[in-house]
């Protein structure tokens, strides 16, 4: 496993994913969207049978053992450590988008609608579109900007009719901590860019995630420690692996190649898809029924990453 993936996302290779058109990135990125599409209901539900922070401490934990082994795995293959201020670069970037962004993200979820909670991190494409482009990261073309402007307008056509529901189940403290871990990941995304293309996306992986999960952990020990694990439902330990594995193992192993190929907005863009699945999974699991205008806004998000990406 680990040599198949070194091959796929080696630091610095030339591939055919750069061209313009959809390619095995793109697929991808879209796969990405799904696993952390359903992922907003399966922390909802994790997080409504245990404390939000034992289950936040306990699937960081477990991606950050999977990418140690894969990490451990390609050195004694002979793989070339990263230097060792990328190294030490990666471990605090890690506190920004694998601590203080899971903590804003788990919190936020657990309290809110698992819809409205996908809707609100969907705003994170603008905000890496606006930073990359302050920070000289990265040149945003015209097609760039509409296909950003697109969906941002679905954006907006989804929480208005996610407004128009009768239920009031959204509270304005996990609205506030998920629109400021937006803004985190969009920053996270940014900074991450440089390494990129001279640190594989297993290192990266491996050492962000070790960079979080030290303090999350910190921060979630007495919560781990109250919980009573023998009593957790089956289902509970299954939610901890998919979000722990799934949304964060191979989640970030393909965003972060989106990242390196086509760079930190429009890999983001792919993002504005998440709350189409959100949606869905959460109205067949968690009975949030969407509305009309929420339809709209998702065929608008589609819309912008064909107009992104095409």
């Amino acid at each position: 496993m680990a040599s198949s993936i070194d091959t796929a996302v080696a630091p610095g290779r030339v591939t055919t994913d750069a061209r313009p058109g959809p390619s095995l990135t793109d697929a991808l990125l879209l796969f990405t969207c799904i696993l952390w599409g359903v992922n907003y209901s399966v922390v909802k539900y994790g997080t409504t049978v245990m404390d939000p922070l034992a289950y936040n401490g306990a699937r960081v934990a477990l991606a950050a053992v999977a990418f140690g082994g894969l990490a451990v795995a390609r050195g004694a293959r002979g793989v070339k450590r990263p230097a060792r201020r990328d190294v030490l670069g990666l471990l605090l970037l890690g506190v920004l988008g694998n601590g203080v962004y899971q903590w804003l993200f788990a919190e936020g979820v657990a309290r809110t609608r698992a819809g409205s909670a996908a809707l609100l991190l969907a705003s994170s494409p603008a905000l890496i579109a606006l930073i990359g482009r302050g920070m000289g990261v990265e040149r945003v073309g015209r097609r760039g900007y509409a296909g950003v402007a697109l969906s941002v307008s679905g954006i907006a056509l989804v929480v208005y009719g996610g407004a128009r529901h009768a239920e009031g189940h959204s509270t304005l403290a996990g609205n506030l901590l998920l629109l400021v871990g937006a803004l985190c990941w969009a920053l996270y995304t940014v900074l991450l860019k440089p390494y990129t293309h001279r640190v594989s996306l297993v290192d990266i992986s491996a050492l962000t995630l070790a960079g979080g999960a030290v303090p999350l952990a910190l921060a979630a020990l007495p919560a781990m420690a109250a919980t009573s694990w023998s009593r957790l439902p089956p289902l509970a330990f299954g939610a901890i692996v998919y979000s722990g594995i799934g949304s964060l193992v191979l989640g970030y192993l393909f965003w972060y190649r989106g990242v390196r190929v086509l760079g930190p907005t429009r890999t983001a863009i792919f993002s504005n898809l998440q709350p189409v699945v959100a949606l869905l999974v959460s109205w067949r699991l968690l009975a949030e029924v969407p509305t009309p205008w929420q339809v709209m806004g998702a065929l608008t998000i589609i819309g912008g990453v064909i107009l992104t990406r095409t």
